[in-house]
């Protein structure tokens, strides 16, 4: 049986780990080399980096917080931000990470995903998708860090992302972000019901038993977290004790 996985997220701005609530309302949390390490001898599956202000800003990853975080850790991590070249991909990989994610490029430029996943691999290749309700009772894709929506419908977006060749989805809840209030349970089972690739939840996490609704409703691969991680709301070994206990098939 696949064991669910319990993903650290560590929000990058200028070389430091922050965290916000629905992508605004920034506040400084620690280094990503340190606390990356951190997670990794707490039991930690994997990690997951964003460099939240990359694509808006039009730059590049930054490959030196990369580079120090493959020298400390011993879990695989993926990368985010302002990804949009096959030699992004590429040089980030060869910084040490195990995957690339990709949100506002994938967008603009769909093939991206597909010559990706031909160079790479689909294991390395992750789509994230920021999403937020719509006054449609569905979910818009939004770019640029949830500061641009766009006409993408968040299911179909997957669905097709998947097609191009993403190994993995991130799923994002703008309206969840830092809330504490839970995942977004019904945008997460749609897509879970829509792919067949891993999906990883990510928005919301406030106490223990989100995380186990995320896996018991929506059948998710992964739960991403960041604030109840951060500020030390959550443990992770507490948390992996508690889904084992309630029949969750978790790697201890």
């Amino acid at each position: 049986m696949i064991t669910t996985r319990i993903i650290p997220c560590l929000d990058v701005r200028n070389g430091r780990v922050v965290k916000g609530k629905k992508f605004k309302d920034i506040q400084d949390v620690d280094d990503p080399a340190r606390l990356g390490k951190f997670y990794s001898e707490s039991g930690a599956d994997e990690l997951v980096f964003y460099d939240i202000t990359a694509s808006n800003e039009e730059r590049k990853t930054s490959l030196e917080f990369v580079k120090r975080v493959a020298y400390e850790i011993n879990i695989p991590f993926s990368v985010g931000g302002g990804v949009s070249t096959i030699d992004d991909f590429k040089y980030i990989l060869r910084s040490g990470a195990d995957k690339v994610s990709v949100n506002s490029s994938a967008v603009k430029n769909p093939k991206l995903i597909k010559d990706a996943s031909e160079r790479f691999g689909n294991q390395c290749v992750v789509l994230s998708i920021d999403a937020k309700k719509n006054n449609s009772n569905s979910w818009s894709v939004y770019i640029n860090g949830g500061r641009i929506k766009t006409e993408l419908d968040a299911i179909q977006w997957a669905i097709e992302g998947v097609n191009l060749g993403a190994g993995e989805i991130v799923v994002n809840s703008i309206d969840e972000d830092g809330m504490k209030n839970g995942y977004d349970l019904d945008l997460l089972k749609s897509i879970t019901d829509a792919v067949s690739v891993p999906v990883i939840a990510s928005g919301g996490a406030g106490k223990i038993e989100h995380f186990l609704d995320a896996v018991d409703y929506a059948n998710v691969d992964g739960i991403l977290a960041a604030s109840v991680f951060h500020f030390g709301e959550i443990n992770i070994k507490d948390l992996k004790k508690y889904l084992k206990d309630n029949g969750i098939e978790i790697r201890m």
